[in-house]
């Protein structure tokens, strides 16, 4: 394989559960950390299986330190249980996840960090500090980012590699608790990863889920920059999909501000939007925001309450805006929240104590009901938006999307002491 300016995805070997070892792959596995609602979904996948992957994506413990080496030696013990088993050879892999009329299928291996990956969003600081903290005592990938690429969408190259592969008996088989099913199969063919990577050569790749993560692998490369681009820290885990062959669903990513109310949040207004009350439930609320022109979110505070928010002051947008953007940045409906509304009218700080993200409305409905606080539910981005901006070099507020399906985390992992 040659040096390129493109994608340099590598072969690794996989860590899977022993199938022998654990009631069954569907309790074992878990979406990406910052899917999970805690604490009630990590009780809930907790009870699933004593070997669900959470324990080791999100421990439970009562410090950061502490949870940090729970899960390294949780992991550790594990593997020397057999519950965890590395594969006898480096493989990409290709993973399918289909429901209904959904299919998506891509390649999970090892990218190159130096390599064109277009970040399209901002980061938390104490998340990235979090999980580079869990990464470093695990010295491992627990789950796949997802990047998407455009490719030829066609039978070539690595997706040519793909379709003859889901053609033979894979690996491993499951269907998870939100009905998707998911296929797992080895590519060790010499021939075939060196058509992966020529034709990946060419490519880059747009984040499209992950950039906490991905700004923690680029972190612990500067800590650990040895034997440069042979080093397990100078790659990180990633699913690669052909968005041409496979496009992605984008959906938006909602927020919960637990010690706002809703009344003290509309009282706060003092006019910057126009306030509507829409009646329920939620999926009508949301039929509402879909049909609003403009910048609008709905707030809400529980099933039974919904207001839109829409037509913000334009003097309120002029001065809280920044003007040294493209206008596509300026008119997202997340920069008018997190500039306008978070940061002037309710002065609530970006900090996961003070604002919480979930990917389900139904969940953020939920949550500001439990804490009475207030949800704001918010519209999907267009992904040719998304991209536009992420080739300008704009990146977008942190969590203004989320694009999907994403990867099952438990399926396969990658330690890197298997590597040095």
């Amino acid at each position: 394989m040659t040096s390129t300016d493109g994608l340099r995805l590598h072969p690794f070997r996989g860590l899977r559960y022993a199938p022998d070892r654990v009631s069954s792959l569907t309790a074992v596995t878990s979406p990406p950390y910052d899917v999970v609602v805690r604490p009630d979904g990590v009780r809930h996948l907790e009870t699933a299986d004593p070997y669900n992957i959470v324990r080791l994506i999100l421990p439970q413990a009562p410090d950061p330190a502490t949870r940090h080496r729970q899960a390294a030696e949780t992991l550790r013990r594990w593997r020397a249980q057999g519950v965890l088993a590395t594969d006898d050879r480096p493989a990409l892999y290709v993973y399918e996840q289909s429901k209904g009329s959904l299919l998506q299928r891509g390649l999970i291996g090892a990218l190159e960090l130096d390599g064109p990956v277009l970040p399209h969003e901002d980061v938390i600081p104490e998340v990235v500090e979090d999980r580079a903290a869990l990464m470093r005592a695990a010295a491992a990938n627990f789950e796949p980012l997802l990047l998407s690429y455009v490719g030829q969408g066609t039978g070539n190259g690595a997706t040519g590699v793909i379709e003859r592969t889901v053609r033979t008996t894979p690996l491993l088989s499951t269907t998870t608790e939100d009905g998707f099913a998911h296929r797992l199969w080895a590519v060790t063919d010499p021939a075939d990863l060196t058509a992966v990577d020529d034709d990946l050569a060419i490519r880059h790749a747009l984040i499209a889920d992950g950039h906490h993560r991905w700004a923690t692998y680029q972190r612990l490369r500067e800590e650990h920059p040895g034997n440069g681009s042979a080093s397990p820290w100078a790659s990180g885990l990633v699913l690669l999909v052909d968005s041409a062959r496979h496009p992605l669903q984008v959906r938006a990513i909602h927020r919960v501000l637990p010690h706002l109310p809703l009344d003290s949040a509309l009282a706060g207004l003092d006019g910057a939007f126009r306030v509507r009350p829409v009646d329920g439930p939620l999926d009508a609320a949301l039929a509402v925001l879909e049909g609003t022109p403009g910048n609008a979110f709905v707030l809400t505070s529980g099933p039974e309450r919904f207001c839109v928010l829409d037509r913000p002051d334009p003097e309120l947008l002029d001065r809280t805006i920044r003007r040294d953007r493209p206008a596509a940045w300026r008119e997202l409906d997340a920069t008018v929240l997190h500039s306008a509304l978070l940061d002037e009218v309710w002065r609530i700080r970006d900090h996961p104590s003070e604002i919480s993200y979930l990917h389900s409305a139904a969940d953020a409905v939920e949550q500001a009901a439990k804490h009475g606080g207030t949800a704001v539910l918010m519209r999907p981005v267009l992904e040719q938006t998304v991209r536009q901006l992420a080739m300008d070099g704009v990146t977008m507020p942190r969590k203004s999307t989320s694009f999907g399906p994403k990867p099952a985390t438990g399926l396969v992992l990658r330690v890197l002491d298997e590597e040095v």
